[in-house]
């Protein structure tokens, strides 16, 4: 016994455990692990949760969000009406894309970088929006398929069509209404 229990004593004695310290070193204990991604994963959470908890809107950011939707109906209702106006009178159109023709390569290069921001973070902020919804959706699965299964169990037991006077059959939780004359006469009516 002594043998053993100082060989035993070397290798996990003194409060430490030698081969687990050792094996952390090549490979991260799977336990402390498994608590610093939940605590990664609680705190980006809380992040995403706080990006979605807005203040009251004044008017101005109300006025700030009108103008912001306007360059796409814009956008697209000029390239329909210089489709238009090319058709209604193909000169005044021919000439006033000659003066598009003028303008200068870095300034088309810098519109589309404004025009392809604009959009895209439009985007990312309606695929928030979206996520945030699809999250909210999936927090209440759980409610619905309860419901819907509440749902059926009442349909089965009610899913037998009466004959007039007949009463429903007993089921868990159900009062047998057998000889109940005041019930049959409701049902008459």
């Amino acid at each position: 016994m002594g043998l053993i229990g100082s060989l035993f004593g070397t290798l996990f004695g003194g409060g430490q455990n030698v081969i687990r310290d050792t094996v952390e070193v090549f490979r991260p204990n799977a336990e402390a692990q498994a608590v610093r991604d939940a605590a990664r994963e609680a705190a980006a959470l809380a992040q995403f949760a706080a990006e979605f908890t807005q203040p009251k809107r004044g008017w101005f950011d109300r006025m700030v969000d009108g103008l912001n939707r306007l360059p796409r109906p814009l956008l697209a209702f000029g390239t329909l009406g210089l489709f238009a106006s090319a058709m209604v009178d193909p000169v005044w159109f021919a000439q006033r894309m000659q003066g598009v023709a003028l303008v200068p390569e870095p300034l088309w290069w810098l519109m589309g970088a404004i025009v392809s921001f604009y959009f895209g973070a439009r985007h990312q902020a309606k695929s928030q929006e979206f996520q945030k919804g699809l999250s909210a959706t999936l927090a209440r699965t759980i409610q619905v398929t309860e419901h819907i299964r509440a749902l059926e169990d009442l349909k089965t037991v009610t899913g037998e069509v009466l004959e007039d006077g007949e009463d429903l059959p007993a089921a868990p939780g159900r009062v047998e209404t057998k000889g109940n004359a005041a019930l049959k006469d409701w049902r008459r009516q």
